[in-house]
């Protein structure tokens, strides 16, 4: 009679320490799965936010990630259809004259893009493009590079170092158009 007393003491020890165990574990991965989302997509709050608030303010921003994502798809297939159509008018893009190589900044706040559009067959180092970009007080945060048909589109993503002073968009467009012609 002792020995299932004691047994089921140590059973329920058993469960407790399986549901500590269990909620300490859950805590650990839902503190990893918060700190994956940038602090800026959190609803600014006086007080701590519950778990709860935290896994519906993570699924909402990965519900804006799925949109962008498809929003991304439809354009670039938009752009390829318009390339292929282009291309279908005028010819073949390899016929001089064509629009490649093609170089576009676009400034965005403190943020710079650069699009760099070219053929197949034309060689430069795409460590040369970072060199121009941060000669002039840009830092390179990302780059992506594809490829459509017989075109090799780079995109850089930058972030301008001192953002008082501003960046020299057409010097740096003036390098870069050097660089790949």
């Amino acid at each position: 009679m002792e020995n299932c007393s004691v047994n089921g003491a140590s059973g329920k020890l058993d469960r407790k320490t399986v549901e500590r165990n269990r909620r300490i574990r859950m805590n650990g991965l839902i503190h990893e799965l918060t700190s994956l989302v940038p602090p800026q997509h959190f609803v600014p709050s006086k007080e701590q936010l519950s778990q709860r608030d935290q896994i519906d303010q993570v699924a909402a921003y990965i519900m804006q990630l799925k949109d962008r994502v498809e929003k991304l798809r439809k354009t670039k297939e938009l752009v390829k259809r318009k390339i292929k159509t282009k291309d279908s008018n005028t010819g073949n893009s390899a016929i001089p004259g064509s629009r490649i190589p093609v170089v576009k900044i676009r400034e965005i706040g403190s943020s710079l893009e650069v699009v760099l559009v070219t053929g197949l067959g034309k060689n430069f180092g795409l460590h040369e493009v970072i060199i121009v970009v941060e000669e002039q007080g840009v830092e390179v945060v990302s780059i992506s590079i594809s490829t459509m048909d017989n075109r090799i589109c780079h995109i850089l993503h930058a972030q301008v170092k001192v953002s008082r002073l501003g960046v020299d968009t057409l010097t740096i467009y003036d390098r870069l158009q050097k660089l790949i012609n």
